[in-house]
């Protein structure tokens, strides 16, 4: 009896065992990444694999993440397609991602489409990137070609290159981007760029090695009437802040539901004051963080709005004022009396310093133009504070503006933002007016430098006038002649304050005189 006792227990605990044991099993088969073994580029895998194995999203501080600036609330905005080809490129989507597993040796990118997401054996490829280093972990606005990696093929095969998404029939067409972690880089592929290397060359090259993890961002393209008004009424400080960083300059930009605010000193990079004839003995001065609201929901006023200030701001974070010299001006009419160009107190780039010792523009930046990264027709030159944009001499196309295309303001209609201005060569030069509302109590005006005495242009104006900034020391330096008398204006930073500055002058105006002044 205690022996058969001793059995039963003994094929009980065996029977609990083996059920144990196939209850543990029965998971790992039904997992999408098998049993440990190495994980491939098949499109059924996890987002984010491990060997295998899902990894948690629940704790999204240590997910393998691909996100991009381009693309909100699952829509490429509009200002990412259909990119102009430059020397047979185009400039690549900006992607970021974080979380890049630690035991990841390199990256691929993989951007496709299906035309026919029926057909999943007929793919369209976008972007072709390996051997990225993983401590890379952003590829910036047209920076895919420009780095320490290989890219492969365009969607056409005809060169080494992204392709926008630039479908010209109205619908909605999903893409997906796919950030691969590898073991390593596989051996199958070149070490160059080539055009060889296309979709199926680089999906078969990554079966060859261990994909320890995988992050992925699905997007759509939308086209029709509809899709651009949708990213203009979502997504206007997204554009507005692509319009600053693709034309390459560094102004910040904070947005809250109503503004986006672009912060800058109004001091250019670009040569300035030179040209001038007509000066107003005034010198520019850096005004720290001048901030200028755009708003992200720009409706036309019943009436247009002028100002004797800016009434928006360049890219590179400089202000823009109307054609006049000062106060406001009837928009009905031309003033040639008060035409700061006619006048000579511009420089060669359309802006000088006002009496606040403040540089800002009243005709097109002309050198700010032919600096910037993405000039051309398309490129958005700023943005009104009644949240248009600006656009240069022709419209966005290319094509021509014609005599009586623009209004009042210098602006017409626009199919994307619903308006545009424009610069142009003959007055007024920029806007005019702003045909948008606006709250004018929080428009930005420049402090002047306290105390300091301004200026009025000499009668019959200067000669010899030289602008020079030596950025060893900080000193910045205005001289000029009047009736064969030499003059000058030169500051430097003054250990009074952050916004001080010592002044050495001898103008026409007020003489001699050294003192310290200090923007409030």
């Amino acid at each position: 009896m205690k022996k058969a006792q001793k059995r039963s227990v003994f094929w009980i605990a065996l029977s609990s065992l083996l059920i144990l044991a196939i209850a543990s099993i029965i998971p790992a088969c039904g997992g999408g990444g098998g049993g440990g073994g190495s994980t491939t580029s098949d499109d059924n895998d996890n987002e984010t694999t491990n060997n295998g194995t899902s990894t948690p999203t629940t704790d999204t501080s240590t997910t393998f993440t691909l996100t991009s600036s381009a693309i909100s609330n699952g829509e490429l905005l509009a200002t990412y397609k259909c990119e102009e080809k430059v020397n047979g490129t185009e400039k690549s989507i900006p992607l970021s991602w974080s979380n890049v597993p630690a035991s990841t040796e390199s990256l691929v990118v993989i951007m496709h489409h299906f035309p026919n997401s029926n057909d999943t054996s007929n793919v369209n490829s976008y972007l072709l990137l390996w051997n990225i280093d993983p401590s890379v972990t952003e590829i910036a606005h047209g920076g895919a070609d420009d780095g320490n990696w290989y890219m492969g093929s365009n969607k056409d095969g005809d060169a080494v290159s992204y392709t926008s998404p630039c479908s010209q029939d109205e619908g909605t067409r999903e893409y997906t981007i796919t950030l691969y972690a590898l073991s390593q880089t596989p051996a199958t592929l070149p070490t160059e760029s080539t055009v060889d290397v296309t979709y199926d060359v680089l999906v078969n090259a990554i079966e060859t090695v261990t994909v320890i993890e995988k992050a992925t961002l699905t997007f759509n393209d939308v086209t029709g009437t509809s899709d651009t008004a949708t990213d203009v009424d979502l997504d206007r400080c997204t554009q507005i802040k692509a319009s600053i960083t693709d034309a390459g300059f560094d102004p910040t930009v904070t947005c809250d539901s109503n503004y986006a605010y672009i912060v800058s000193d109004t001091y250019p990079d670009h040569d300035l004051m030179n040209g001038i004839t007509g000066t107003n003995e005034q010198i520019p001065v850096p005004a720290v963080d001048y901030s200028s609201p755009i708003k992200l929901s720009p409706e036309k006023a019943s009436n247009v709005t002028t100002i004797d200030a800016a009434l928006g701001v360049a890219v590179n974070g400089v202000p823009i004022y109307d054609y006049s010299a000062q106060g406001t001006i009837d928009v009905t009419t031309y003033d040639e009396s008060t035409d700061t160009t006619l006048l000579g107190q511009l420089d060669n780039c359309g802006g000088h310093a006002g009496r606040g010792d403040d540089y800002h523009y009243h005709a097109a930046p002309t050198c700010m133009i032919d600096s910037m990264a993405n000039k051309g027709d398309s490129a958005i030159l700023g943005w009104g504070f009644d949240g248009y944009p600006l656009y240069g001499n022709n419209n966005p196309d290319g094509t021509t503006i014609n005599s009586g295309d623009l209004d009042n303001c210098n602006g017409q209609e626009d199919s994307t933002f619903g308006y545009r201005y424009h610069t142009s060569s003959t007055q007024p030069y920029v806007w005019k007016c702003l045909v948008g509302t606006i709250d004018e109590t929080i428009l930005p005006r420049v402090a002047p430098l306290k105390d300091k005495p301004t200026g009025v242009p000499p009668e019959g104006g200067v000669t010899n006038l030289v602008h020079s900034h030596n950025k060893t020391t900080g000193e910045r330096s205005l001289t000029y002649q009047y009736n064969g008398e030499s003059y000058f204006i030169r500051y430097t930073p003054s250990s009074s304050g952050d916004s001080c500055y010592d002044f050495v002058m001898n103008t026409v105006t007020h003489g001699e005189d050294t003192a310290t002044y200090c923007r409030e």
